[in-house]
């Protein structure tokens, strides 16, 4: 499938406070996101607790260390909503 991707104003803030190092991991990760979010490689995986509580399937990658992307399918386009350590889960 096609999708198209687009960034929530929550990622972009997260993404901005990330280091420099973070940034550059960010970037690879996000080369492989974007040809497949459900790539092996990222470890996509549900977000049980943020599912039910926004009512929709809320996944994650790992981009490095506790390092992850969360982001949700709406039709075919695919959308990043928050990056950072594994407090991200805790909506």
């Amino acid at each position: 499938m096609s999708y198209r991707f687009r960034t929530a104003k929550s990622f972009r803030r997260a993404l901005a406070k990330l280091t420099p190092d973070q940034k550059r991991s960010a970037a690879a990760a996000f080369k492989i996101f974007k040809q497949n979010p459900f790539d092996p490689q990222l470890r996509p995986h549900k977000i049980h607790k943020l599912s039910a509580a926004y009512g929709k399937a809320i996944h994650a990658i790992r981009i490095d260390g506790d390092l992850r992307a969360a982001f949700y399918i709406e039709g075919e386009t695919v959308w990043s909503v928050d990056i950072g350590s594994h407090s991200i889960y805790r909506g």
